[in-house]
């Protein structure tokens, strides 16, 4: 049987400059998971609205499992413009993934899951926050909870960031919010080893993966720090690159890989991605 991962949060269309794409970090990162031998599940919500069954019908088409409730409110869009192949994001607020309720059936399948995933931005609602830490809270105690920070706007908090550090064993970050957070927790004199090291020191992580774009990626474990140049590819948009790091990279670790395997095949998935129109794209085999 395949481990099951789940991402749970944000679910909505990225409205880019080329068209309409679906996505969300979580749901980015259970779709990659999947095309890396897992079976990926989104939680999340819809809305009861035509965007909400369109949302949920190319969710199936790539074979992306579903766990997502239909509540009053709007489907989630978000605004992204693409400059020199990086994304900007403007978040439409009080949507439907802000409200994504706990059920049963989420709960029993978080008592099966190998591993989950989730952000700062689905917990910048109380009743997402709640549903998040109830379904981390019924995994089991040697399962991978990822914490992929994905900093957005002014939708977080110090004591938001904690608590979900508090929740995870697995901490992901990119290189620019590690410098955010150096100075959020006044750790400015310490260089990128050493932030990374305080950040899994303090909360007894088992890794701390740091992203640092079209240069470098760093996996720091108990036993040393893997780090791999980023591959020079020919950017369309880097929409959903990190999702598909920590999909691939999770996905290869609960079928076997050690973490130096896995982590090459997430820095091969990531530059992929960025080649390819939005963030669902297909793992080369």
């Amino acid at each position: 049987m395949k481990p099951i991962v789940i991402g749970v949060g944000e679910y909505l269309w990225d409205l880019l400059p080329s068209g309409r794409k679906a996505g969300g970090a979580p749901v980015n990162f259970a779709y990659h998971a999947s095309q890396n031998g897992a079976e990926g599940w989104a939680v999340s919500a819809v809305g009861k609205d035509q965007l909400g069954k369109e949302l949920l019908e190319v969710s199936r088409n790539h074979g992306i499992k579903i766990q997502v409730s239909e509540v009053d409110f709007p489907t989630g869009t978000v605004n992204v413009t693409v400059v020199d192949g990086q994304p900007d994001y403007e978040i439409c607020e009080n949507v439907a993934w802000d409200h994504i309720p706990l059920t049963q059936e989420a709960l029993e399948l978080a008592g099966k899951a190998g591993a989950i995933s989730f952000g700062t931005l689905a917990q910048r609602h109380e009743v997402s926050r709640a549903t998040t830490k109830a379904l981390v809270e019924a995994m089991k105690e040697d399962t991978l909870k990822v914490y992929d920070i994905n900093l957005r706007q002014h939708f977080w908090s110090k004591e938001l960031i904690e608590s979900s550090l508090e929740m995870a064993n697995i901490f992901k970050i990119n290189d620019d919010e590690l410098e955010i957070l150096k100075g959020v927790f006044e750790i400015r004199d310490l260089d990128t080893d050493q932030a990374c090291r305080f950040f899994m020191d303090r909360w007894s992580l088992k890794m701390v993966v740091l992203t640092g774009g079209d240069k470098f990626s760093s996996i720091y474990h108990e036993e040393g720090v893997s780090t791999l140049k980023t591959p020079k590819v020919e950017v369309v948009d880097a929409v959903g690159a990190g999702d598909a790091f920590s999909g691939s990279l999770i996905g290869a670790l609960l079928n076997g890989s050690g973490i130096a395997e896995a982590h090459r095949r997430a820095v091969e998935t990531a530059a992929y991605v960025c080649t390819q129109a939005g963030a669902w794209t297909p793992a080369r085999r």
